[in-house]
């Protein structure tokens, strides 16, 4: 069949169109589901060829039997009121009821875009087991390591590698934005072996690493259930110039690319879980005026390690515990102080069912700082990027469960070693574990740079001009 759509492709696109809707319908005819299925993916794999050099986002595919089951209109009213009031189920109701009763093609077309604009509002179901309410009803799992006792004061992070020349996060607005730094030396050496030692973790419980474009377009991170306008967004949108060239947006996380990387595709039963990780920089238009999380702590842009699973929904809750198991091994090994929290209900974004965070004890404010987290998404990202598998028998789709976790979110890791590592002396021990990605080193040095810049940006006068 390839040999007839390659040479059909040649001569005319349209025909290959036809050909296939009509191989199609001729296979049902027939009632042969498994060549059914397999054309199916032809078609994905033709369209992707046809739509070269363009991205269009696939129509999202509901679960409409629960979202229009009269039975089921008090337990997502509650879900809805639970999380965070976003949402309103008697307006797709409404909206459903009139879309199916439509006969005019036209107006048909038209109500759909507005029931599936209404229906993709609704939250992810919840899980059963997560507490109900705010921030502060958060469970504690598990409380890992040790308090460090200080025999003096806790300097933060600013103060301590700002004295050692090591970060800058003052006077930067000629090159860049609030809440903008600089890591130097031995901290920017600290970054790139946090980064290693992690992927080299993540990498032997199997994951696979891929490379990840930061610019992408919208409709993946709205897909993934983030708002990309409004006053609440917190993504970055690129100016184009010119609104016929589209709109692309700053990725707030890997985990946007690669659901995308997954975006249309079917994948075989026996293969999944399916897992993958990524460095990227992450971007995010988010702002604090707490006191805890001035400096490094809450940044526009960092780096990240993500990990991502793909499964079958039976595996999804077990692959949540392996990555929350892959991070608290990762935490342990560093030496630091940390909790488990089951997230409540009102702090799970709308893609997530569950949600674990991770936070470690920031000795010089004093506070719990969150350092990771990991979600189940379940059916929520692929229902609206249509990623589906084929179950063993090949007689049957079915959308996958989407998992996603952070396993080293930079500023913040070395915000919790530097203060928990820190001397009298005002010097820093680096972490046993990541001494060997730093050449033997056992402590930070001081970097001299700082003084060599500043010398260097005083007026001077030179051939009788001020410089």
């Amino acid at each position: 069949m390839w040999r007839h759509i390659n040479k059909y492709h040649v001569r005319n696109l349209q025909h290959v169109a036809k050909y296939l809707q009509g191989e199609m319908e001729h296979i049902l005819c027939r009632g042969n589901k498994v060549s059914y299925l397999r054309l199916q993916r032809y078609t994905v794999s033709y369209k992707r060829w046809e739509d070269q050099g363009k991205l269009e986002i696939p129509p999202p595919e509901f679960d409409w039997d629960y979202l229009c089951d009269e039975s089921k209109m008090e337990e997502i009213k509650d879900n809805i009121m639970h999380r965070k009031r976003v949402g309103d189920i008697d307006k797709v109701r409404e909206i459903w009821k009139l879309w199916k009763n439509e006969n005019n093609d036209e107006r048909k077309s038209k109500l759909l875009i507005v029931l599936n604009t209404a229906a993709a509002a609704i939250p992810n179901k919840s899980n059963p087991n997560s507490p109900i309410g705010e921030e502060d009803q958060a469970v504690t799992m598990e409380t890992v390591g040790r308090e460090r006792e200080f025999d003096f004061k806790p300097r933060s992070v600013i103060d301590i590698c700002e004295k050692l020349g090591l970060l800058q996060t003052q006077n930067l607005s000629h090159t860049c934005s609030h809440r903008a730094y600089y890591f130097l030396g031995d901290l920017a050496r600290l970054e790139h072996a946090l980064i290693q030692f992690t992927l080299d973790r993540v990498r032997k419980n199997g994951f696979l690493l891929i490379s990840v474009p930061d610019i992408i377009n919208p409709g993946i991170i709205e897909a993934c259930g983030f708002p990309t306008s409004g006053k609440k967004t917190q993504v970055y949108s690129l100016d184009l110039g010119n609104p016929d060239n589209g709109r692309l947006c700053l990725a707030g996380t890997s985990e946007m690319p690669i659901a995308g990387f997954f975006m249309n595709q079917i994948l075989h039963g026996q293969h999944l879980p399916q897992k993958v990780c990524a460095v990227s920089r992450c971007y995010r238009a988010e702002t604090s005026d707490a006191v805890q999380e001035r400096g490094i702590y809450r940044v526009h842009e960092f780096t990240k390690v993500e990990m991502f699973a793909v499964t079958r929904p039976a595996q999804s809750d077990e692959m949540l515990q392996k990555i929350i198991g892959i991070e608290r091994d990762l935490f342990s090994e560093l030496g630091l102080y940390f909790k488990v929290l089951d997230m409540p209900t009102q702090e799970l974004g709308a893609p997530a069912y569950q949600k674990y965070d991770i936070e470690t004890w920031m000795p010089a404010l004093k506070f719990w700082g969150e350092i990771s987290s990991a979600s189940n998404c379940t059916d929520y990202q692929s229902r609206r990027l249509n990623i589906k598998y084929m179950t063993d028998k090949g007689d049957n789709l079915s959308h996958v469960h989407t998992i996603n976790g952070t396993a080293c979110a930079i500023p913040r890791l070395i915000m919790a070693i530097v203060e928990n590592y820190q001397q009298n002396d005002g010097s820093v021990e680096i972490p046993k574990a990541l001494q060997p990605y730093m050449n033997g080193k056992s402590k930070l040095e001081r970097c001299d740079l700082e003084k060599r810049r500043r010398f260097l940006s005083k007026p001077i006068e030179l051939h009788g001009k001020v410089y």
